[in-house]
């Protein structure tokens, strides 16, 4: 019994130091484990940030490479490929001909509201609801209009009848145009977007979070400029465009969101 006794007198429990000791040392290792967690994961959400950003942004270059290269082609003379407007952010409008969609009429209009006769032509290349553009080879003059309905088994391309300002001649020209609008939006202060816009169409969001574009135009004679007077002298057009982060970083203080600038440059083939 004695020896029972004496166990159990000696089997003490840890001490109140020693469970303090305990709980400080889980205490730092939970704090470390959290730490490492918590800078992985803030590592991990600004690497995501970026590469949407970069995605972002080289779309944006590709779509407006893309449009740019295209600008002039198969236009009539009286339309520029580019309208440039230096507005800080800049605005550009880049025209030209869809494939090689272009009819004649063969009947003179009556009036600015009757359809258009193309008899004999192929106008499978136009469709419902398409912008599309008529002009007059002698005068010169010329508008987009609304197509509303495209008759393949007669050659008739129907319009919006207040699309037109008058009646055209026989011989008048129908063209497929790509007409396209970049600039930048900054009603969201927060999250300003590249916007896309179509003739009759309201401007779509094609970049998200696009803070700055610029164009710089190199001329015929070398000079580069914000503004061509001349359109047709253009011979490349060198695009800037700044991109950043969708949501700020805590790091940044005096700018609190990351950003980057993305460069290209296009040599138009179709201006001369």
């Amino acid at each position: 019994m004695r020896i029972i006794l004496s166990k159990l007198h000696n089997a003490r429990g840890a001490s109140l130091l020693e469970a303090l000791i305990a709980l400080i040392l889980a205490g730092i290792v939970t704090t470390a484990v959290f730490n490492v967690y918590i800078n992985q994961h803030k590592s991990w959400t600004i690497q995501e940030e970026i590469i949407d950003m970069q995605q972002n942004a080289r779309a944006a270059i590709d779509e407006l490479t893309r449009q740019i290269r295209m600008a002039g082609h198969g236009l009539p003379i009286q339309l520029d490929g580019i309208e440039a407007y230096n507005t800080n952010p800049d605005t550009i409008v880049i025209n030209y001909l869809i494939g090689d969609c272009e009819v004649n009429l063969e009947h003179a209009m009556p009036n600015a509201s009757a359809e258009l006769r193309c008899d004999g032509h192929d106008v499978s290349c136009f469709y419902d609801d398409q912008w599309a553009y008529i002009f007059d080879p002698d005068s010169g003059g010329g508008e987009f209009f609304l197509i509303t309905h495209v008759q393949t088994g007669s050659s008739h391309i129907q319009h919006n009848t207040m699309s037109l300002s008058r009646a055209y001649d026989e011989d008048a020209v129908v063209l497929a145009l790509q007409r396209v609008k970049y600039f930048i939006d900054y009603s969201d202060s927060l999250h300003p977007n590249l916007m896309m816009e179509l003739p009759g169409q309201s401007p779509e969001v094609y970049a998200e979070n696009i803070t700055d574009l610029q164009f710089g135009y190199t001329m015929k004679n070398g000079m580069i400029v914000d503004s061509p007077a001349i359109a047709s002298d253009i011979r490349q057009v060198s695009i800037s465009l700044m991109a950043r982060t969708n949501n700020p970083d805590p790091d940044f203080q005096s700018n609190p969101y990351r950003s980057r600038v993305f460069a290209s440059s296009v040599n138009l083939r179709n201006l001369h």
